[in-house]
């Protein structure tokens, strides 16, 4: 997969968002301790914008900002073979150089960048209004995954949470409480406790405000 593919896969603006947000809310019960976890979601990044991201540990990530322009996606893999290292320290040709005006900001936001450039190794966007998602007419180097889109983002794009949870988590997880998580219904003290027995629903009150997830 390239990003291509992922541009054809990735759901509409909303149901992504939810997603993401879900995706943040069951690592918030699995891990409550932040910074072993893979998901997150912060409704209030900055003004008008949200930014969901994922961090692996050991140097992959990405994020999507969420505003009222549209989303705007960069992954970044740092093994793979567009990545800014292997390539004199400079983007991939195509990579940026089409993102409309209004994600400006996002490509130029230091939070994202390394050195002054920007960590990524997959770029999309669609605004709001738009049929698809877009991204930048790239010539893509030989290798099953180039720019890294399949390593980062299959687990969102097919929404295999569960299974990504069990193999990192190493231990069995409620697959109904996923379930019902991801359809975001309102957490409850019994959906807590099936996904996370030692952790308590008034425990998640911050992950909860951050995460902008609906509560009974």
């Amino acid at each position: 997969m390239t990003v291509h593919d992922l541009a054809r896969a990735l759901p509409e603006i909303p149901a992504l968002r939810e997603r993401c947000r879900a995706y943040a809310m069951l690592d918030a019960i699995l891990c409550p301790e932040w910074e072993d976890r893979y998901y997150s979601f912060d409704a209030k990044w900055s003004a008008g914008e949200e930014m969901a991201s994922m961090r692996t540990g050991t140097g992959d990530l990405w994020s999507i900002v969420f505003s009222a322009a549209g989303a705007f996606v960069r992954g970044f893999d740092h093994e793979a073979p567009m990545s800014p290292a292997g390539n004199g320290g400079r983007l991939w040709p195509g990579l940026v150089e089409s993102v409309p005006p209004e994600f400006a900001d996002s490509v130029d936001e230091p939070a994202f960048s390394y050195d002054g450039v920007l960590e990524a190794t997959v770029c999309l966007w669609r605004r709001t209004g738009d049929d698809r998602w877009q991204a930048g007419d790239i010539e893509f180097p030989p290798g099953d995954d180039p720019d890294g889109a399949t390593n980062l983002f299959e687990t969102l794009v097919d929404g295999s949470y569960h299974e990504f949870a069990e193999d990192y988590y190493e231990r069995p997880v409620d697959a109904d409480a996923v379930r019902a998580i991801l359809d975001l219904r309102p957490l409850t003290t019994d959906l807590v406790k099936r996904l996370n027995p030692d952790l308590a629903l008034v425990d998640l009150a911050a992950d909860l405000a951050e995460i902008g997830y609906p509560r009974q």
